[in-house]
């Protein structure tokens, strides 16, 4: 641990020498003018600073500090980044800077929870007491005044700088092959009904087949969203839009009759007896060997699947599912899941407060957001009528960020998602196209909580997890009966829902309650 902290705390200082010799600017008081003025344009050529920055470093895309993103940057706002990546995990490395009070002038931290942490214990700057010179962010709150109601702290403060685009991502969708299904002269389904008639009908077909197979063992919480959403309840507490109201969706009546669904998958073979547990390679083996042909995963497997398995089966199709209706004249949704939790922070020691903020503010104009999300227009891309398009070297996403560096860590918070559709096959954008059509009216809330709140989360709200979790395999294995759902509801209720409902009850009223300058 001495020696870990010894080389992280080396780097900085090296790093932060550099930064100070090479900086002309201490806290923007020397007159500068603003790196960005409110609409995103640029004056006379930019003052050059340099800043230190802790970045995450993901084995995708690997830092390079010869990528272009970096020089591109620089040119419009005059800035240099003297980056350091964690050696171990991120996490561990936050911790060490922090407590060496030695820290870079950005940090990215992967949740908010974190950065709320360490910007109540002072480590952090709180960025809406800057927001007056930041015309640009200022600008982008109007726009988009949930996502900055989320980047909040429990006392209003923002300590995490907000992204918007990105999380596109994380969409999460029903797939399924649609040549099989076509081939046995099956529809989509709209219904959990109709779909259990599908599943029976490819059983039958296919008696070696689990028609309908997930990942649960891997991201068990993210299928329980899914699930639930699909009867018109929640995985735990939730904000019921209708009745203005935090409810606990393992309770209701919704819950169960979801969880008598999947309980008849389980007994008629439908679904892999060891589904509870089945991890990414168990469950990718299942759908590329054609044991399975429905799923619920991220939107970005129907082009892993499909160029994967067109090598062998030209034919073979996966596409994007309709969410079926769990309940009669139920809703058609998944989850709200696009959303991004990490991004970057200003650290209070910096030297560099104000023009970390200018430069940070770049990012919220609509050319920040063209750079950080097209790159150059001649190099990158080109412009035809009002529409981008990557140049024909670019055709793949990934490779286009390894060559850019375009959207890795450090080097955006708002961007247009439209260039990474563009270079998606067609059956992803038309997978993006649909997805759209099925999203909930409003995301879910996502309040931040206080220090005594977090720990009424930690403590009851994962004992009661725990209870739940363990009820639900046993409910759907057959080694508890449904005939006792209202003994477990008791028991649930026993273990402190109303107190973990009020819990955020109070957190959302407190959100709610917070006007943004």
């Amino acid at each position: 641990m001495k020696k870990t902290l010894a080389l992280i705390l080396a780097g900085f200082m090296a790093v932060s020498l550099l930064a100070a010799c090479s900086s002309n600017s201490n806290n923007g008081n020397n007159g500068a003018e603003p790196t960005a003025t409110a609409d995103g344009g640029q004056g006379s050529a930019p003052e050059s600073k340099t800043f230190t920055a802790l970045l995450d470093n993901n084995p995708t895309f690997p830092y390079n500090e010869e990528w272009p993103i970096w020089k591109w940057l620089g040119e419009k706002t005059g800035v240099t980044l003297k980056v350091q990546t964690p050696s171990g995990k991120l996490g561990e490395s936050l911790n060490l800077v922090v407590a060496s009070k030695t820290m870079p002038d950005l940090m990215y931290m992967p949740n908010r929870r974190e950065s709320n942490k360490f910007g109540q214990d002072g480590a952090l700057v709180d960025i809406m007491e800057h927001i007056d010179g930041m015309p640009n962010l200022k600008k982008w709150m109007e726009q988009y005044p949930e996502e900055a109601k989320a980047a909040l702290s429990h006392d209003g403060k923002m300590y995490m700088f907000p992204n918007q685009g990105f999380g596109e991502t994380n969409r999460l969708i029903w797939l399924y092959r649609e040549d099989v299904f076509a081939k046995e002269g099956l529809a989509m389904p709209k219904t959990y009904d109709e779909l259990y008639e599908s599943l029976k009908t490819l059983k039958a077909k296919y008696p070696d087949s689990y028609p309908l197979s997930i990942r649960y063992g891997q991201i068990p919480d993210e299928m329980n969203t899914n699930m639930t959403v699909n009867f018109g309840t929640g995985e735990g507490a939730y904000f019921d839009f209708d009745a203005k109201e935090y409810r606990y969706g393992p309770i209701e009546d919704n819950y169960k009759a979801m969880v008598a669904m999947w309980k008849k998958f389980y007994d008629e073979g439908l679904i892999p007896p060891d589904f509870l547990s089945l991890q990414t390679k168990q469950w990718q083996d299942m759908v590329s060997t054609g044991q399975s042909f429905v799923t619920i995963d991220y939107i970005s497997r129907v082009d892993f699947f499909n160029n994967a398995m067109r090598k062998e089966n030209p034919e073979l199709n996966m596409q994007f599912m309709a969410p079926p209706a769990g309940m009669p004249g139920g809703k058609q949704q998944n989850p709200y899941f696009h959303y991004m939790e990490g991004g970057l922070t200003v650290a209070s020691t910096s030297k560099n407060i104000e023009d970390v903020m200018q430069y940070m503010d770049f990012f919220y104009s609509e050319e920040g957001r063209t750079l950080t999300s097209w790159g150059v227009e001649g190099e990158t891309f080109v412009k035809e009528g009002d529409v981008n398009k990557f140049k024909p070297e670019f055709t793949d996403v990934t490779e286009m960020r390894k060559q850019t560096g375009l959207q890795t860590s450090g080097t955006y918070t708002w961007i247009d998602y439209d260039a990474h559709l563009s270079l998606f096959s067609e059956d992803l954008r038309n997978a993006y196209t649909e997805a759209a059509k099925y999203d909930p009216p409003s995301m879910q809330p996502r309040p931040a909580f206080t220090e005594s709140e977090n720990e009424v989360i930690s403590l009851t709200g994962q004992a009661i997890k725990k209870h739940r979790d363990e009820s639900f395999a046993k409910f759907i294995t057959g080694s508890r009966s449904l005939d006792e759902w209202e003994k477990y509801v008791e028991e649930i209720k026993n273990l402190g829902v109303d107190k973990l409902l009020e819990t955020y009850k109070t957190a959302y009223d407190r959100m709610q309650s917070v006007e943004l300058k």
